[in-house]
């Protein structure tokens, strides 16, 4: 129940840096590429922490692998266009859940994130067992 917690606060945690991030970026006057991939990033590691919590007793690298499988999903999901998604995707939710343009560089980021989650994840682990 306690990794549990933990993995949630987490995944709370990310979603507040990504959406601050997106609002506040611009305005702090951080670079669009910091805004745009680390947006990305903090996505990649929110799936990760996402599929963490729910799964809590699946083995770290797994729970890395379907969320990546499932970022690189929803990135090929924005080649598909009907009228309804696009309108959706012209949206503020829309553009958070689903994206607009398809692009190899946010399935970079989205990588990097998940990386990024794995190995903290990983090291959180390693130092509660040793306390």
């Amino acid at each position: 129940m306690r990794r549990r917690i933990s993995l949630l606060l987490a995944l709370l945690l990310t979603i507040a840096s990504g959406l601050a991030l997106r609002r506040f970026g611009y305005a702090a006057n951080l670079p669009f590429a910091v805004v745009k991939y680390g947006g990305s990033i903090l996505w990649g590691a929110m799936v990760y922490w996402l599929l963490a919590t729910i799964f809590v007793s699946s083995r770290p690298f797994r729970i890395a692998a379907v969320a990546l499988i499932l970022a690189v999903a929803g990135e090929l999901f924005r080649l598909w266009h009907t009228p309804t998604l696009d309108a959706f995707r012209l949206t503020t939710a829309g553009a958070l859940l689903l994206g607009r343009v398809f692009s190899l560089w946010n399935i970079a980021a989205y990588a990097t994130g998940i990386a990024a989650a794995l190995a903290l994840d990983r090291i959180l682990s390693a130092s509660k067992r040793t306390i």
